[in-house]
């Protein structure tokens, strides 16, 4: 696997009402979804047109494995920054870290897999998304 040199792709969210549970915090499965918009925004970022990848290359980019930790809570309107760093990147995986932040305060931190597959299983990245991928460096 190759390693990557680290540069942080970052995004704002807003915290709105419908993203907060019965106690007033940020219920915790939507910071997946806040990483989740990060990293499309990363892979849009990079160039790649996910749409088109799959239409013309029948590739999608999926969740392999999330490690995830609780720091601290965010609550109604919070102005988060959801950050997205290339670690490594494989034949067919991309290692990602990601933070969800509040001004300095890390609230949730992950590491993610992501595994390029087709209607068949899993598949080497092709040459051209691999520079892609690693521009922002």
């Amino acid at each position: 696997m190759a390693e990557a040199q680290q540069m942080t792709h970052s995004i704002t969210i807003r915290v709105y009402y419908e993203d907060t549970d019965l106690g007033g915090i940020v219920y915790y499965a939507n910071y997946l979804k806040f990483i989740e918009r990060s990293r499309t925004e990363w892979v849009r970022a990079c160039g790649i047109d996910q749409l088109a990848l799959k239409n013309d290359l029948g590739l999608i980019f999926v969740v392999r494995r999330v490690e995830a930790d609780y720091l601290r809570s965010a609550v109604f309107d919070d102005l988060l920054t959801v950050t997205t760093n290339l670690v490594e990147l494989g034949g067919t995986r991309i290692v990602l870290d990601q933070a969800v932040l509040r001004g300095t305060d890390v609230l949730f931190k992950a590491r993610v897999v992501l595994v390029c597959i087709d209607q068949k299983g899993p598949v080497r990245l092709p040459a051209p998304i691999r520079a892609a991928l690693t521009a922002l460096r």
